[in-house]
Parts: structure tokens; sequence; C-alpha cells
């Protein structure tokens, strides 16, 4: 193997797989980036065997093509060092190889590309579906913080992708809450879905740029393909069948708070600041016209609460939360003005945006109350 390339183009292209590189793993190898060089290009691999990320980098001179795994952690290293400018790489005989720039080099071991696993996709049977990029990354931004870390039932650890012929939806939930994200770009020619974890949820979320416009996606029963650009993400799906999360989204809540969703969010903040710290709960009083929010911590002797003017029409209610559950999908919402709707002290409260506001804000959720004293 011998090339010349750009130690920026270079240390981009690891610095966007390097996410799948495993700190620590049974099988060695991939602690290696599995370098293949067709051509004017160079493929580079990086997998943890869950997760796996392949890009793309151009070479500026191709001279021998080969493939070889280097060290992942040695190779960062160094680039992340340098300057920008070219560098030269080649192997020198079967175990290093030399990476050459104008005031010095450097040599590094490699490991025979054989060595390294062969990486599963999807089967024949795929189902596949464009999804545009800004879209995915808000369902992904405005859902992933909704999933649990539950042992027991890991179909909660993910986000379920339910596709179907006239919208998608991505819905996440840990049981105290439950996020939904539906957009109508994203059609498909009959219903299908999948669960994809958390963790390769965020690094899709970290890696898309700004300038992809669409994501391919392709998956079957246990794998799921992402492509984007030069850039492609491949990882193992959570098995399992979620739960129907339409059940559990309230119909008939009858007593409604229309509110400015930054207000409100500020408001939960600053009284939160004296609510206990190992429940973080809050009380909401509502009657006609007004909000209260209260919060105190009789352990400190600390207290809070804040009126303000709203619209509510409805029953005089008083209801508690866990503020950082409603702090964290107020912050996730981007409508100005938001609508709560209440059925009682017990059952899960709604909020949507404001019917002004509906078809641009694609996110609704239902937070389940406390029992307060």
């Amino acid at each position: 193997m011998k090339f010349n390339i750009s130690s920026t183009d270079l240390l981009k292209g690891l610095m966007d797989v390097s996410k799948a590189i495993p700190a620590k793993s049974a099988l060695p190898i991939l602690e290696n980036f599995l370098f293949v060089l067709k051509g004017d290009k160079l493929q580079v691999t990086a997998s943890d065997s869950e997760l796996t990320l392949r890009t793309e980098i151009p070479v500026e001179q191709s001279e021998e093509e080969g493939s070889i795994a280097v060290p992942a952690r040695h190779v960062i290293d160094l680039l992340k060092e340098l300057p920008d400018q070219p560098l030269k790489i080649r192997t020198i005989g079967e175990s290093s190889f030399e990476c050459s720039w104008a005031s010095g080099n450097s040599v590094l071991p490699y490991f025979p590309a054989d060595d390294y696993p062969e990486i599963k996709t999807t089967g024949e049977d795929a189902q596949h579906v464009s999804f545009p990029a800004q879209s995915l990354l808000e369902g992904i931004a405005g859902t992933v913080y909704a999933t649990a870390d539950d042992e027991i039932r890991p179909a909660m650890n993910g986000i379920f992708f339910d596709i179907d012929t006239a919208s998608t939806t991505l819905v996440a939930s840990d049981s105290h809450k439950l996020i939904c994200y539906t957009t109508t770009d994203v059609k498909a020619t009959e219903k299908s879905s999948f669960i994809l974890h958390k963790k390769p949820a965020n690094v899709l979320r970290s890696i898309i740029g700004k300038d992809i416009e669409t994501v391919e996606i392709a998956f079957d029963a246990n794998t799921v393909v992402f492509n984007f650009g030069v850039t492609t993400m491949v990882c193992r799906l959570i098995v399992g069948r979620y739960p129907k999360y339409r059940d559990v989204i309230p119909q008939n809540n009858s007593n409604i708070l229309k509110i400015d969703r930054t207000l409100l969010l500020n408001t939960v903040r600053r009284v939160a600041v004296c609510s206990n710290k190992a429940s973080n709960h809050i009380k909401f009083d509502l009657k006609e016209g007004q909000l209260e929010v209260t919060a105190q911590d009789l352990g400190f002797a600390l207290a809070a609460y804040e009126k303000i003017a709203c619209d509510y029409k409805g029953d005089e209610l008083t209801i508690g939360f866990k503020s950082t559950f409603l702090t964290e999908i107020l912050s996730n919402m981007s409508c100005d003005n938001l609508v709560i709707k209440f059925a009682d002290s017990r059952r899960a409260a709604l909020l949507l945006p404001s019917e002004e506001e509906a078809e641009s804000e694609k996110i609704c959720g239902i937070l389940m109350p406390i029992m307060i004293s």
C-alpha cells in the first residue's frame, strides 16, 4: 500500500468514524481502523461489532492498492499534532507502515486486514426509506432523551421508528414520559418499523453534517444501514416488540391550559431550585386564569412559589410533576405557545403545540404525574 493524502482530510475522516472504536474489546483487532485503498479512494472502517462506521477519503496519489488494519489511537494522536500538509503513507514489509511529512516521519505497526471481522449488513429482504437529514436530526434530538435504561425491557432503550404510508413517527419512552416526533416528509409504500438503540442514535446525530440533505435507510429484522454522503453506518437493531404507544396517549383530557412555553419553562426552573433534590417534585395549582407553581424541601427549610397568568379552562386542579422531566420536555419543544391537557391529578398530562403552531411543531409528549402531599 502506498499513497499520498492530506493530513486534515485524513484526520477528519478518522474522527468521523472513530466513535465506533471500542475503548477495550474482547477482539483486539477492533481497536484498529481498517484501511482499504482502491483507486483514488481510501475506505476507512471502524467497528465495535454492534456499531460500524465507514467513510471514504480522497487520496492525492495512489501507487499501490491494498488493505491493512492500523492502530486507531496512535494514528489519531499523531495526526492531531500535525499541521495541515501532505502525507505519504506506505507499508514496510509485513508488519509496519510509514507516515512521512515535510519534516519527519513515523513508523507504526499494522495488522493483516484478513483478521478484521466481516461486517454483516442487511439481507435481501431489507426495506428502504429516504429520510430528509434535517427531519432525522430533529426527530432523534427531540426524542432520544426520553429513552430508558431498562434491562428487563430492552425495547424501551431505543427510539421506535414507526413508518407508515402517510407519515413517520419517532417514539421514545421511559414509562414516566413519552415523546412522539411526527413528520409527513417520510412515507413508505407499506407500514414498517424498527427500534434503534440510543447509542447509535446519538452517534448518527453527531456525524450527519449540515451539507447532507437526505439519509438513505435500509433495514431488516436485525440490522439497519444509514447511508449519507460518503459515510455508512451499520448497527444492530433492538429486537423486540415496542409497546402500543398510541393506546396510552390521552384522548379526552378536558382541563386545558394554554401558556407561553418559555415563560412556563423559566418559571419551573426558578421554582425547582427549592425542590427536594432527591425527588425534584413541583406542584401545579390551576384555576381559571392562573397557574401557581410551588416547590419545597422541608428537610432544608426551602420553599418557592410563583404565580403566572394563563389561559386555563376547566376544573380547579392540583397536580404534581417531577421538575426535571417537565423541563426536558419543554426544552426540547420549539413552539412559542403550549397547550397542556389534564384529566385529573392521577392521570397523564398531554403536552402539545398550540393550534396555530401544530403544523410547524412536530413534537408532542405525555408526562405522568406524581403523588403530592
